[in-house]
């Protein structure tokens, strides 16, 4: 069959699904089924490419479970973020492009301070925040916290792969992190923060990303209470705690940050200019 054609037949089942972007799907889903990157695959597509019969009932395969609504992360079993790919899949958080920024905000941080640095990854879950840290400022020590032992799966095989030097560390927060006093420069988390009653309207998220990783208690800043608590007693003076957080929430975190005696707090957009995250510093 011509690929174009088959682009063309899953562009439309996944648009009549609902899928909310049908065109990258079906070509990142039909670059996954044959084996090659989407830029070899527009090639092929301008030279009217064909697939063979095998590569096509699995891209078939990968559409119908698409229409599904299962994550099309799942599908490929990879998620870019920066410069790399993670390993992803059920009983993990699929790191979202607004995280990004959050990590380049931990990145300028610790660049602003003289060596050795330290910083700590709390949720790690793929590891995507610490792995960011370890790769961009190579001279930091890096250490990665992660509650559950199904997503700490992924945050193992994706350390491995891409920051073998990053420590991680399998359990609760408080006792993970129980002789770590005043030595870390960076505390950085995006943890659970949509309220217990708030449930996603997305689907793949609703339905597929663990509820360990989305729901943070009655107003979702439950853990992030938590996260205030632990940090002052890990950083060192002067050293920084950045949080993701929802959108709607940046007035009550910054608050919630001063009444814990916080310094330096301030909330910080997104490349969609909504507020995401907050940055603050240890007195």
């Amino acid at each position: 069959m011509l690929l174009n054609t088959a682009l063309d037949q899953a562009e439309k089942l996944l648009e009549a699904a609902g899928v909310p972007t049908p065109k990258v799907d079906s070509q990142l889903l039909l670059a996954h089924s044959l084996g090659i990157s989407k830029g070899e695959l527009q090639t092929q597509l301008v030279l009217d490419g064909t697939c063979s019969d095998s590569e096509f009932d699995q891209f078939a395969a990968l559409i119908r479970d698409r229409c599904k609504r299962i994550p099309l992360q799942h599908l490929t079993g990879l998620a870019p973020f920066r410069n790399f790919e993670l390993e992803v899949g059920k009983g993990v958080f699929i790191p979202r492009p607004e995280t990004e920024g959050v990590v380049q905000l931990g990145i300028d941080f610790l660049n602003s301070r003289p060596g050795p640095r330290t910083a700590i990854d709390l949720g790690s879950g793929s590891g995507a925040i610490a792995i960011s840290l370890a790769l961009e400022v190579p001279d930091s020590k890096v250490i990665a916290v992660e509650l559950s032992e199904e997503a700490a799966r992924f945050t193992v095989r994706n350390i491995q792969g891409l920051a073998p030097d990053i420590e991680l560390r399998i359990g609760s927060m408080f006792e993970a992190c129980s002789d770590l006093a005043a030595c870390m420069d960076l505390v950085i988390s995006n943890p659970p923060y949509i309220p217990t009653d708030m449930v996603p309207i997305d689907i793949e998220v609703r339905d597929h990303d663990p509820e360990l990783a989305l729901y943070g208690g009655v107003d979702g800043l439950d853990v992030i209470r938590e996260i205030s608590v632990l940090a002052q007693k890990m950083l060192v003076s002067g050293g920084a705690l950045v949080l993701e957080h929802a959108d709607g929430q940046s007035e009550m975190v910054c608050q919630l940050l001063l009444e814990a005696g916080w310094q330096s707090v301030s909330p910080h957009a997104d490349a969609t200019n909504r507020l995401r995250s907050v940055s603050a510093k240890k007195a």
